[in-house]
């Protein structure tokens, strides 16, 4: 096959960190409160600011609070789980690796025997079967491994009695969010925003936050879970005072993302963008005999993380670890070329490329990188033959 001659003009297709916003340098962070504390006025304002940008730019509820938190989306979900669980049976959907790690927190750490609704990558459970009218839900909206996401929340009840806890990380800011059917939603800046790691972000609906005023947990709590104090919630954790100490230049990052977002339009705008980036991705599998997806159904198609498998009969006749060579061998190749880094599949999934489409992204990059792809596949395919 001919080399293609037009480059990504930004390589980055990294499912997390992912790619920064377009036209983003060191100089967007020069007004970072550096050397200062996070409880002083200069930084404790841009804590707050991050807040409320990210309540504006999202459209969260007025009455639902946000917080920023330690250790990413995971410490999120987990500061919810150990604050929340424990008065109603719980149901977790899983169907890979991260949707995976709540159900190992549940059975294994909390030991609260939930009901699981478990399914191979690339399929979605069957969202009926779950009782959200009665019990407590945990699930991801977006399977970043997987490249499945819900197609929207009305399988969840909304007279329910239990909470909803959904891991959006990679959801959040590029698909609606049924915020209504929400009780728990949290995700991290370096997912679709493009942010620094290391922060996550814990938004609260107001029966979230009954839950945890009226639960004494059967568990020990440690410090960096910890929201409530005498039955009531903390509330200064949600108006900027961090439990532990944040990063302020990653903050002046988060807020530099938010602003971007903003000045294109919000949120209406990056819904957009993903979209649009998705489906470059999605016509060229369409049009392409040797890959597919991942994601079983097409309404579960994630315009984030598309995970892509070979489906190339001569390949697949080889076996896993032939199909496993070749997927590598294209990421390899167009790593060193510098046309795409990072667009190896996630390590737990099946062998296959998974490419970042979220609204850092510029669609006139994945343009480019579609024929490198057929490129580098033509190439693994010669050396299947030469080897015969």
């Amino acid at each position: 096959m001919t080399r293609p001659t037009t480059r990504p003009r930004v390589p980055n297709f990294s499912s997390g960190p992912c790619t920064k916003r377009p036209g983003w340098t060191l100089q967007a962070l020069q007004n970072a409160a550096l050397g200062r504390s996070h409880r002083s006025p200069a930084g404790k304002a841009k804590l707050v600011e991050a807040i409320e940008l990210t309540r504006t730019v999202l459209r969260v509820p007025a009455d639902y609070r946000i917080a920023i938190v330690p250790a990413s989306d995971t410490g999120a979900v987990e500061m919810a789980m150990w604050s929340m669980l424990g008065p109603k049976t719980v149901e977790v959907a899983a169907w890979e690796a991260f949707g995976s790690e709540w159900v190992t927190d549940a059975l294994q750490e909390l030991k609260i025997s939930p009901i699981v609704h478990q399914t191979a990558y690339g399929v979605l459970p069957d969202l009926s079967a779950i009782d959200t009218r009665h019990n407590d839900v945990i699930f991801t909206w977006n399977g970043t491994a997987a490249g499945v996401r819900v197609p929207n929340g009305d399988w969840i009840a909304a007279d329910r009695d239990g909470v909803t806890i959904c891991d959006a990380t990679s959801a959040a800011f590029a698909m609606p969010l049924d915020w209504a059917k929400l009780d728990v939603v949290t995700f991290s800046w370096q997912k679709v925003m493009g942010g620094e790691a290391a922060h996550g972000m814990l938004v609260l609906s107001p029966r979230a936050v009954a839950r945890i005023e009226s639960n004494t947990p059967a568990w020990p709590i440690p410090k960096v879970f910890r929201m409530a104090k005498g039955g009531k919630l903390i509330e200064g954790i949600f108006k900027g005072d961090t439990i532990n100490t944040p990063s302020l230049l990653a903050v002046e990052d988060y807020l530099d993302a938010l602003r971007w977002a903003q000045s294109i339009g919000g949120l209406d705008a990056l819904h957009a963008r993903a979209d649009a980036n998705a489906k470059v991705v999605h016509d060229w599998v369409a049009r392409t005999p040797w890959i597919g997806h991942l994601a079983v159904d097409p309404a579960t198609y994630s315009n984030t993380g598309v995970c892509l498998v070979i489906t190339d009969p001569d390949v697949l006749a080889k076996g896993d670890a032939t199909v496993a060579a070749v997927a590598k061998g294209i990421a390899d190749t167009l790593d060193a070329e510098g046309i795409a880094f990072d667009i190896g599949a996630y390590r737990d999934a099946p062998a296959g490329l998974r490419i970042w489409c979220g609204g850092t992204v510029e669609t006139s990059d994945l343009e480019a990188l579609m024929p490198w792809l057929d490129w580098a596949y033509a190439a693994e395919k010669a050396k299947l033959a030469k080897a015969a």
